[in-house]
């Protein structure tokens, strides 16, 4: 096996054509540079290069080697070049992940800032319930993950929480609703309608325990995974809904969103693992300033959040 000192030794005099000018640039004694040399030639089985008046010049199966060795040491190089970017969050990939509806703007807005501070670093997104990017996080798949303690709480493991934004969850009704002209609603007041979730029933929810506290039980309606589905059953008046503040934009014109009265809160992280990468640390830093933009508005992009 040729190791890479020896390869970048053999590169030097082929290019200086003297075993003298190599030892003196790299720092070998002319002792250090002969053994090294008639190592590598037994390795080759043959000589690497004609020993001249003045100096030495390759043989054929010097010049084939140096072929090879320059094309290593040139991937080396680049190899070197690709870990101190990556070092110094620079370069490299990282692997965020987020739920579905922290990618309506949160997300987006702090990878469009990170792309023009940090042009070399790649992006690579997934997106997934928060329990399924906790496990991905602990399992080294993840560099970053979005997370939030909305519906079943924060099951973290090693991961270093960085808090978001507190979301509040407003509730969506079809825009021809009774109640939709009010700019405020209590839960108790929605307590005969049917309430459109994505759990399994008799899974807890937040939207569970806030009615509880209202004092009854939600109602089931249809079971809808999908935002787009969920706007849909609402605006066909098949039942209610709540929708995060950092999804109102998504909200179609036929649905209205309304705060509530001491309506439930989600809080949303950013989660990393024990040694974060430089990049990853850049790339949080981008969603706490995006998430700090966030809470200046309001459903409609104007407004403050209020929190």
């Amino acid at each position: 096996m040729i190791d890479t000192n020896t390869l970048r030794l053999f590169d030097e005099i082929a290019r200086s054509g003297s075993f003298t000018a190599a030892a003196e640039l790299l720092g070998y004694t002319q002792s250090a540079v002969s053994r090294r040399i008639a190592g590598l030639e037994r390795e080759a089985r043959g000589p690497l290069f004609e020993r001249l008046a003045r100096g030495v010049r390759l043989t054929p199966a010097g010049e084939a080697l140096h072929r090879h060795a320059t094309a290593v040491l040139d991937r080396l190089e680049r190899a070197e070049e690709d870990l101190a970017a990556i070092h110094a969050g620079l370069g490299g990939t990282v692997r965020v992940g987020a739920f579905a509806t922290a990618n309506i703007e949160l997300v987006p807005k702090a990878i469009r800032a990170y792309a023009t501070s940090r042009p070399r670093v790649r992006v690579r997104l997934t997106e997934a319930l928060s329990g399924r990017l906790f496990e991905r996080l602990g399992a080294g798949a993840l560099d970053v993950a979005v997370v939030s303690d909305y519906p079943s709480g924060l099951v973290s493991g090693d991961a270093e929480l960085v808090e978001l934004i507190e979301d509040q969850l407003l509730v969506a009704l079809p825009a021809d609703h009774p109640l939709a002209g009010r700019e405020r609603l209590d839960l108790a007041e929605l307590a005969g309608e049917s309430w459109i979730e994505a759990a399994p029933r008799g899974q807890p929810t937040q939207l569970l325990a806030a009615c509880a506290a209202a004092g009854f039980t939600p109602r089931s309606g249809p079971r809808v995974a999908e935002w787009s589905g969920k706007f849909g059953f609402v605006a066909a008046g098949l039942g209610l809904t709540l929708v995060p503040r950092l999804a109102a934009r998504a909200v179609p014109a036929d649905v209205v969103t309304r705060p509530l009265t001491r309506g439930p809160v989600r809080r949303v992280y950013a989660a990393l693992p024990e040694r974060p990468l430089p990049a990853a640390l850049e790339l949080v830093a981008e969603l706490e300033r995006a998430a700090a933009g966030l809470r200046e508005q309001g459903p409609d992009g104007s407004d403050s959040l209020g929190q």
